[in-house]
């Protein structure tokens, strides 16, 4: 490799870091006015944020068909790629029912202890890869799931935390998380689109919310509104950080700083809300975030060498 190819290597890798960090910093603003549109529904807050989703989806999907080669469109016979919809059914009802999981978490806990469990998702991935993609994880992989877990034990804190319902359907929503992204994956082994992937998330989750919203809709003021818009478009933010950021270094290597959410999130929970993690759950974030830098970083040094 020439020395004009490592540098572009570099910035390319320095971009996608900034653009992990962007999403994070999107996610967690999310996550902060999910909790600030206050008293409402879970089912309601989720409704609206996936179908500011869904707009964002369809008007990608307009866009880059318009641009996709006509041989490789004639391969849809409709929306969703032929062999894809077991995947695509699969990616939906773990991603909706673990979303709403860490709604709920987010009304309930700290916003960084329901961002941190959420981050458990990895860790899930890891180990549903296994029956989904026929995956074998590595020792390290397998090590690095246990002491997580512990993390997660030390956040959840059963026997002592009086929150604990809401603690472990935050635990699910990674868990939920976690699986959707197995199947995002194994869509991406078919070929799918991106835009379709999160189309069809996005609309499954929107019909999942319906019936709260039609039977036991609960009136909103100018302000809730606003939050729920304001949390809309920073999860935008996040999932189009995300996406940038994996076209610029592969998710190895930069998948890490997705991590900093949990930061951004205790911060604006300490400036705003008035909330101070507890010293197990600080105690939590540390071995979780320092389990998933230590397993990037031996990978990362494995495949340099």
């Amino acid at each position: 490799m020439n020395t004009e190819e490592t540098k572009q290597n570099i910035g390319n890798h320095r971009i996608g870091i900034l653009c992990v960090i962007i999403a994070a910093f999107g996610f967690s603003l999310m996550t902060f006015f999910v909790r600030q549109s206050g008293d409402l529904p879970t089912m309601q807050k989720a409704f609206f944020r996936n179908a500011f989703a869904a707009v964002i989806a369809a008007f990608s999907l307009i866009v880059t068909s318009r641009r996709e080669d006509p041989e490789h469109v004639r391969e849809y016979k409709g929306l969703i790629k032929p062999g894809c919809g077991k995947e695509i059914f699969f990616r939906c009802l773990f991603g909706t029912s673990g979303m709403i999981a860490n709604f709920y978490a987010i009304d309930h806990l700290g916003i960084a202890d329901a961002n941190m469990l959420n981050k458990m998702s990895p860790f899930f991935a890891i180990l549903l890869s296994i029956p989904i993609l026929k995956e074998k994880p590595s020792r390290l992989d397998w090590a690095s799931v246990l002491v997580a877990f512990f993390g997660a034990v030390l956040i959840i804190r059963p026997g002592t935390n009086l929150e604990l319902g809401p603690a472990l359907l935050g635990l699910y929503g990674g868990f939920g998380a976690g699986t959707a992204y197995v199947f995002v994956r194994a869509l991406g082994r078919k070929g799918e689109r991106t835009p379709v992937i999160v189309l069809c998330f996005s609309l499954f989750s929107c019909l999942v919310t319906l019936p709260q919203l039609i039977f036991a809709f609960h009136p909103m003021t100018g302000e809730q509104w606003l939050c729920l818009c304001l949390a809309g478009i920073f999860a935008a933010l996040g999932q189009f950080g995300i996406t940038t950021a994996y076209k610029f270094a592969p998710a190895k290597e930069i998948s890490v700083f997705d991590y900093t959410q949990v930061v951004f999130a205790a911060l604006l929970g300490i400036l705003f809300l008035g909330e101070t993690p507890v010293p197990l759950s600080i105690l939590g974030y540390v071995i979780i975030i320092g389990t998933a830098f230590f397993r990037w970083n031996r990978l990362r040094t494995r495949n340099t060498v």
